[in-house]
């Protein structure tokens, strides 16, 4: 079990015991928070607090987080779209709506669920929650996905994604004309300051790179190509909002009300081009433009014909 204690600095007081946490550097979200006051893990001077628990100047506040309960991911036979295979990875084209892998809350109905069906071995470096698992997408991007199949092929294509020697291209439709036809993106990125489950861009953050091209102006839209140098949690979706142009149907980085009835944003991993971790052979994999995406760009077209 591990174990934090905090003290109240005179600029905390007044705050909830709740959102006051959600700040400090635990790395898990406010209901988990909640979730841990209400079990009893943590402790305002010894004592049990409600979330809403208003802090005093000097308090110490105690927390005690629990070893995670062990998770059992189980085969599932959902479909999936595998683009190539051979002994030591798989190309998958994940669909959007699809989680890459299994997380507390969400253990089913995941890419990784749907490999351990089709897939007959994967490496096990990353544990049972994500075997195989090199990269990974949001769960409303769709598009490429490289997997693999022994620990030798993770190891190298680790090495490769560490050096940024694999080539992730993505395709974006984002709100607003961009002033340059072209531009490079360089912002850190870090946690919310205030909310855990969002990025953002924070000084002394991670580095973060992206590249982006215009493929297609429209009256109020952008279609971009996007390259990734670096690979840090929502990039293109923080960096594109901070640049002031959000990705359509972003539900945490855009408006409230998504354009067009979107249910995530469209964003999709086009191309992506690797060394293959044992041949040696440059690989590199295209994915069709998915149906929700194509409907957008099609009814962006007709309006500005």
């Amino acid at each position: 079990m591990q174990e934090y204690e905090f003290i109240v600095g005179p600029a905390d007081v007044g705050q909830r015991l709740d959102a006051w946490l959600a700040q400090q550097n635990l790395d898990i979200s406010r209901s988990q928070i909640q979730r841990l006051i209400s079990e009893g893990y943590i402790r305002v001077d010894g004592c049990l607090r409600k979330n809403n628990y208003r802090l005093r100047a000097g308090e110490q506040v105690f927390v005690s987080m629990p070893q995670p309960r062990p998770l059992e991911v189980v085969p599932e036979n959902i479909p999936l779209c595998i683009i190539y295979e051979d002994a030591h990875l798989v190309i998958v084209d994940k669909p959007q709506g699809m989680v890459t892998h299994p997380a507390p809350g969400n253990i089913t109905g995941t890419l990784v669920n749907a490999l351990l069906y089709q897939v007959d071995n994967l490496s096990g470096i990353n544990g049972v929650l994500r075997p195989g698992i090199v990269h990974r997408l949001d769960k409303d991007t769709s598009g490429l996905l490289v997997v693999a199949k022994s620990d030798l092929a993770h190891r190298r294509l680790a090495e490769q994604l560490k050096a940024r020697a694999i080539k992730r291209e993505y395709l974006a439709v984002v709100h607003g004309s961009l002033r340059d036809d072209a531009g490079t993106v360089v912002a850190p990125l870090a946690r919310h300051p205030k909310d855990r489950k969002r990025m953002a861009v924070v000084a002394g953050g991670r580095e973060a790179i992206t590249h982006y091209w215009v493929r297609e102006r429209f009256a109020n839209y952008t279609l971009l190509q996007l390259q990734l140098e670096t690979g840090r949690t929502h990039q293109i979706r923080v960096h594109m909002a901070h640049l002031g142009h959000p990705v359509v149907g972003d539900p945490v980085y855009g408006p409230r009300k998504p354009a067009f009835g979107l249910q995530g944003q469209l964003l999709h991993a086009w191309r992506l081009t690797f060394t293959h971790p044992i041949t040696q052979e440059i690989c590199a994999f295209e994915s069709d433009i998915p149906s929700h995406f194509q409907a957008v760009l099609k009814r962006l077209r007709h309006i500005d014909s």
